[in-house]
C-alpha cells in the first residue's frame, strides 16, 4: 500500500490539472491537502517521502500524536485543521496546526482570537459553512455567515476563506457554486472545497485547497 501513495498523489495532481484545462483554467491549480486523519504512519510518512507537505487532520489529539514527531523530521511541513473545534482544545490547536479551516461560531472565533493572542501567532482561518444544512455536520448556517465574517474579523482573525462538505447524496457542484459566489461576495482569495469523490470538479469550480484523504492513501484504518 506505502508503494502506492506516490504513484496516487501524482495521479490526483494529474487529474486536477487534466480538469483544470478542460474547464479552461489551467493556472488553477489547488494546493493539495492529503488528508492523514486515522491513517497509519506508514502511509503518512510515504506521502511526506514523495515531497507532499501539505496535510488535514480532523483531532487535535491525534495530529499531536502523530506530528510532533514528524514534524521535527520534516521541519517544513504545513499542518491544517479540518475538523471540528471545542473551545477548550483552542490552545493546543494553535499551538499545533499551521491554519484552522473549521471556524464556524463565535465562540470558537473568540477563542481562538484570545489564544493567538497570547501565543504570539496570526494562523489563517477559514469559516467552515453547512451548505447543506445538515445536523450531524460543523459549519455555520448560510444566513449566519455575515455576522460570523465581521465578528471573526473584528477579533482580528486573519479570515482568508470558506470551506464546505457537501452532503454525500447532493451535487457537489450546487454546493461549489454556492461557496464561490459567497467567496466573490466576501472579497475572500481561498475556497477549501472538494475531496476524494469530487475533488476535481471542485478544482474547476474554483477551489484553491483540496481535501484529499481515500484517493491518496486508500481506505482508512480504523484501528
Amino acid at each position: 500500500m506505502t508503494s502506492d501513495v506516490a504513484a496516487n498523489i501524482a495521479a490526483v495532481r494529474d487529474e486536477v490539472a487534466r480538469m483544470c484545462a478542460h474547464a479552461d483554467m489551467p493556472e488553477n491549480q489547488p494546493r493539495l491537502i492529503a488528508v492523514s486523519k486515522v491513517q497509519p504512519e506508514d502511509r503518512v510518512r510515504a506521502a511526506l517521502e514523495a515531497g507532499q507537505r501539505v496535510f488535514g487532520e480532523n483531532r487535535v489529539q491525534e495530529a499531536e500524536e502523530r506530528w510532533t514527531a514528524l514534524k521535527a523530521d520534516y521541519p517544513d511541513v504545513e499542518l491544517h485543521l479540518i475538523g471540528g473545534l471545542q473551545t477548550n482544545k483552542a490552545a493546543k490547536a494553535v499551538e499545533l496546526f499551521d491554519c484552522i479551516q473549521s471556524v464556524d461560531r463565535e465562540k470558537l472565533a473568540r477563542a481562538l482570537a484570545a489564544e493567538m493572542d497570547k501565543q504570539g501567532k496570526k494562523l489563517p482561518v477559514y469559516l467552515q459553512v453547512n451548505t447543506g444544512r445538515e445536523d450531524q455536520k460543523g459549519g455555520c448556517m448560510v444566513e449566519d455567515l455575515p455576522a460570523l465574517l465581521e465578528t471573526s474579523k473584528s477579533l482580528g482573525l486573519d479570515v482568508v476563506g470558506l470551506m464546505c462538505i457537501p452532503p454525500a447524496d447532493d451535487d457537489p457542484s450546487l454546493h461549489f457554486a454556492l461557496m464561490r459566489k459567497f467567496a466573490r461576495r466576501f472579497g475572500l482569495a481561498r475556497l477549501s472545497m472538494g475531496m476524494s469523490g469530487d475533488y476535481a470538479l471542485a478544482a474547476a469550480m474554483g477551489a484553491t485547497d483540496i481535501r484529499v484523504g481515500t484517493a491518496i492513501f486508500g481506505a482508512r484504518d480504523y484501528r
